[in-house]
């Protein structure tokens, strides 16, 4: 007699494969039906083995370290033979997942890297042993909770990229008008409305970013790299560069042919809308064009309401007396605004360069085992 698989879990474990997560089969069935089960599940698949703990413990520890990738189904199990497989697959560099319910899971649990305990037939050994309680005991369950993660990791990474990126912008407009010899381009009260306005509600919006449809076609994120990794210094530091240089190009004209408190106004202009426009480059690694504009309705809300207020400061002369600003007329609006959207253009490009570059890398079929998720057959 074969317990039915739950609804779902078939095509949850398809997500995992893509993923780049090995799902792995650890259960006190025979190991007839276990290997049936992980079969219509593609658990087990064309060349992965499948054992059972009596011929698990004619294998030493060494050797099953070394061969602990070959196996996808293990039967007849006992308690210590969980942590020894936990073990084996962390000796692998994988960072491993084990769900459990009852008082003898509670020493894999424990080993584990992420312990997941079942939320309504778990024992409280185990719930304590774990890391993480399944409320609906559902598989299912923890693939949904592997892509909220690393939506929620992606973006952290945004917002970080995103704001200090924004930062470099304005040293860089500060800095370079001193070495050129030019008045200072911004004031210091100019600045600190930038920071407030044009910084912090589009950071916020990015930390609200839906996830990107492919996020879970990706192989799992390196523990053991820092959220910098991947040239990431290298994007922001020019990206930083191309804010302060188009804010001091802004600011030049200004002061050129208008006049220096012309020419902060344009630079206070610029910049401002700068940051809010490049907030849609942070969305994704891909062309803005492919992945959308208005899925993240938070963003569009903070863009409107960033573009309005940096707009009502400069037009309202009580609001500009404040921050030293002077009232720009339709030609030195135009040359402002024109200046703020060029790094679309700009990034867009950057994009495409790096696409025929490097390549797009999508993670299908291949399963990289990185990241793995252990789950016994009664909590299918």
């Amino acid at each position: 007699m074969i317990d039915p698989p739950r609804e779902g879990v078939k095509e949850a474990v398809k997500t995992c494969r893509k993923a780049g997560i090995k799902t792995v089969m650890i259960t006190g069935d025979h190991i007839a039906t276990a290997k049936a089960i992980a079969e219509d599940l593609n658990i087990l698949k064309s060349g992965d083995k499948a054992i059972t703990g009596k011929e698990l413990d004619q294998i030493p520890q060494e050797k099953l370290e070394k061969e602990i990738s070959e196996y996808s189904v293990f039967a007849r199990v006992t308690p210590e033979h969980k942590v020894r497989i936990v073990k084996a697959w962390q000796s692998t560099g994988a960072v491993v997942a084990m769900t459990g319910d009852g008082v003898n899971d509670s020493p894999a649990l424990k080993s584990a890297d992420i312990g997941i305990a079942m939320g309504k037939n778990g024992t409280e050994v185990a719930k304590n042993a774990a890391d993480m309680i399944l409320t609906d005991d559902n598989f299912v369950t923890i693939v949904k909770a592997v892509q909220q993660g690393r939506n929620i990791y992606d973006n952290i990474k945004k917002a970080i990229h995103f704001l200090i990126a924004t930062n470099i912008g304005e040293i860089v407009t500060i800095f370079m008008g001193l070495v050129l010899g030019l008045k200072s381009p911004l004031l210091a009260i100019q600045l600190l409305w930038i920071n407030l306005v044009t910084d912090s509600l589009p950071a916020i919006a990015i930390g609200l970013e839906p996830p990107d449809k492919d996020i879970m076609n990706r192989k799992p994120q390196d523990s053991r790299k820092g959220i910098f990794a991947d040239g990431l210094w290298n994007k922001i530091i020019v990206e930083g560069i191309m804010i302060g240089m188009l804010t001091l190009v802004a600011f030049s004209i200004g002061n050129k042919y208008f006049g220096v408190e012309v020419g902060r106004t344009m630079a206070f202009v610029a910049m401002g809308l700068l940051e809010l426009v490049h907030s849609f480059n942070i969305k994704s690694e891909q062309s803005i064009f492919k992945v959308g504009i208005f899925e993240n309705k938070f963003l569009i809300g903070s863009f409107i309401l960033g573009l309005f207020v940096q707009t009502i400061v400069v037009i309202i002369p009580t609001f500009a007396e404040v921050f030293k600003l002077v009232p720009l007329n339709q030609t030195q609006w135009i040359i402002a605004l024109s200046i703020s959207i060029l790094p679309i253009p700009i990034i867009e490009l950057q994009k495409k360069v790096n696409e025929l570059k490097f390549g797009k890398v999508v993670y299908n079929q291949k399963c990289e085992t990185k990241s793995e998720v252990i789950y016994q057959k009664r909590e299918t």
